[in-house]
């Protein structure tokens, strides 16, 4: 008994004692970003743990564009917001029409597409740009909203669909065969039984996909241009092309951004784990 204890004892030390640097690490640039958020520009750089008066008018400054960096500070959140948002919302329908037709209708050569959607992976998106770039070119999408949320939907969909697949793969076929011997169409069947049953695995990817197109530079960088159309991300890389860049309100921003994301993970954690790793492990 007392060796299960020290066992036990033993154990947990170890994991705090890992568990503690990994969280002061993880927390350390978060502190730093409310640090500079907080701090006059004077004493930005002063190296103190916290500052003499903190003060919140870099707040006041973002939100009031109140800077020649930050004119365009809430179109460009707005367009963020959307872009988001949108890359969220087309990767999950398309995921789970997808993942439906080669789950649970089992159509002929479904897989075969799956894989190969995978097998996109094994490229550097960083790779993938510059065609990236070349294809909206030539259909004219350049400088438009729309083609940043066709590329993170490309990005984000191949993933999507096997995870949401995998899920699939769990659920009992005896829910299917009842709903078809009591008249259900594929559709009612989509609806009625694969939806419902679904919903922490869709809520896992939509979020997943909403917060890859929220925090993506490189292809906003490339895609867009127009101060009106860019990103917030890409207008924050904007602070860096000035010889004193304002750091206080650079970090006041990144901190701004940082926000939304946090809410909507947090909101939807407990879905996040179990939606994403659903079918990881076999019963």
């Amino acid at each position: 008994m007392k060796a299960n204890i020290l066992k036990n004892v033993t154990g947990e030390a170890k994991l705090l004692l890992i568990g503690i640097p990994v969280l002061l690490w993880t927390l350390l640039p978060i502190y730093h970003l409310v640090l500079f958020a907080i701090s006059p520009r004077d004493t930005a750089f002063s190296g103190k743990l916290w500052p003499d008066e903190p003060t919140l008018r870099n707040f006041q400054i973002v939100l009031n564009q109140d800077h020649y960096f930050l004119i365009h500070f809430w179109e460009q959140l707005a367009n963020s917001l959307i872009i988001a948002v949108s890359t969220g919302v087309l990767t999950l329908l398309i995921a789970t029409f997808a993942a439906f037709a080669i789950s649970r209708l089992k159509v002929e050569g479904g897989r075969t597409v799956m894989n190969l959607a995978l097998f996109t992976y094994f490229i550097p998106a960083a790779f993938l740009a510059v065609p990236m770039y070349r294809t909206m070119g030539v259909y004219g999408l350049l400088n438009s909203k729309w083609a940043l949320i066709l590329a993170m939907v490309t990005v984000a969909t191949p993933y999507a669909i096997w995870v949401l697949k995998q899920a699939s793969d769990k659920l009992p076929y005896e829910l299917d065969e009842a709903a078809v011997v009591d008249g259900a169409s594929p559709m009612q069947l989509f609806w009625m039984v694969y939806l419902p049953l679904m919903k922490p695995s869709l809520v896992a990817v939509g979020t997943y996909a909403l917060l890859l197109a929220w925090n993506e530079y490189l292809y906003a960088f490339l895609l867009l241009s127009r101060d009106t159309e860019i990103t917030l991300p890409v207008a924050l890389g904007n602070f860096l092309s000035a010889d004193d860049s304002p750091w206080e309100l650079l970090m006041t921003t990144g901190l701004i951004y940082a926000l939304p994301p946090a809410a909507i993970y947090y909101t939807f954690k407990r879905y996040m784990v179990g939606g994403l790793t659903a079918g990881a492990v076999k019963s």
